[in-house]
């Protein structure tokens, strides 16, 4: 049984999958020729040292309802990493983010080799329809990866529904934060705002980034439905507080760690819970800077600086932190409940428990 301190072996292992994967699925490219190319790398490129969050909580569902490790269950798991891709390749496209894990996001990256061939029309759209083309195909593989994995065809049967689901509710959840941004906060109060946004960690990140790959894995690992309860309280409480974590780090984190430039959020206009219990606890003075400087392109380091100090002036990054322990110990009383079900691996439930910390951690 692997501990927390295996999580590394996992992730090469998820790593390897993910290489052997894209592969033997270019082969179907073959027939194209060499001028696809930059289509493969911008998949590449991007799946190539992730964190494996979404790999590593499949596959610990899987062996929390009892299932033996094996490279096919490997593989399946490295099928969230690909499906993340897709989100991150279409959701830099949205917010025309410039950098992703410290490197050109792909549709820049793309852009760039367009403009440095000499070719024809806009290189900017050509980097996006790229990109775009580049997160279909984690899509296609995603699926590929799920169905040719080699568990039995029976276990991936009963996981395939809420696999399927899954998909469906991120690309509505990428919509709702779409649909955010445009309507604004105009005219809503404090609790309206948090809810907004709270409604839009949820099906844009929380479910697809712990609840859905760990009741997936759990549901092919052959768990009853009926003991699934603890697990989705765990995914959601804990996908919730890595989301929020991951707010205050597109505000707060070094960019060295984080691979984002320094309040890129900022820049995005990202209405997040941090910003709603800025705007609600500020001054008109403080309120004014946000208001004049949030969704600004060319916000600078003294822009950023501005809206950082609000933000801690205000509380509003202590009551974020405040929420976030709170989920983080909802997620560890749901693993408590898990337990006395008696319907999982006590072993695998350790390991979910430490990882609650993992993925809470203030860090990237």
């Amino acid at each position: 049984m692997q501990t927390p301190t295996d999580l590394d072996v996992l992730r090469r292992r998820v790593q390897q999958a993910i290489d052997g994967q894209i592969a033997g699925a270019t082969q179907s490219l073959a027939a194209i020729g060499e001028e696809t190319a930059p289509l493969v790398s911008a998949v590449s490129g991007l799946l190539t040292g992730g964190k494996g969050l979404r790999a590593g909580f499949l596959y610990w569902g899987y062996r929390a309802a009892g299932g033996a490790d094996s490279d096919a269950l490997v593989r399946l798991a490295a099928s969230m990493e690909f499906f993340q891709g897709a989100a991150l390749l279409h959701d830099d496209v949205m917010d025309r983010s410039d950098i992703r894990r410290g490197m050109p996001s792909a549709h820049r990256a793309v852009a760039s080799l367009h403009q440095q061939r000499g070719w024809a029309g806009d290189a900017d759209r050509f980097g996006e329809g790229t990109a775009i083309l580049a997160g279909d195909l984690c899509l296609t593989w995603c699926d590929e990866l799920y169905a040719t994995c080699g568990l039995p065809g029976e276990e991936l049967a009963r996981g395939r529904q809420l696999f399927d689901s899954m998909r469906t509710q991120l690309m509505g959840g990428q919509f709702l934060d779409l649909l955010e941004s445009a309507r604004g906060w105009h005219g809503l109060g404090l609790e309206a705002r948090i809810a907004s946004a709270r409604k839009v960690i949820r099906f844009k990140s929380a479910k697809y980034t712990i609840e859905h790959p760990l009741l997936i894995g759990a549901l092919v690992g052959g768990a009853p439905d009926g003991s699934l309860a603890p697990l989705s309280d765990y995914g959601l409480a804990l996908g919730e507080a890595f989301q929020l974590r991951d707010d205050l780090l597109g505000v707060f984190g070094d960019p060295e760690a984080t691979g984002k430039p320094a309040g890129d959020d900022l820049r995005e206009g990202k209405r997040t819970v941090l910003v709603a219990h800025a705007l609600d606890a500020a001054s008109d003075a403080q309120r004014e800077v946000v208001e004049s400087l949030l969704g600004r392109d060319d916000l600078e380091l003294g822009g950023v600086e501005s809206i950082r100090q609000v933000l801690v002036d205000t509380g509003a990054v202590e009551r974020v932190e405040s929420l976030i322990t709170v989920l983080a110990d909802e997620s560890v009383r749901a693993v408590d409940r898990a337990r006395a079900t008696g319907s999982y691996d006590a072993s695998a439930l350790d390991v979910l428990e430490a990882l609650v910390a993992v993925s809470t951690a203030r860090r990237s």
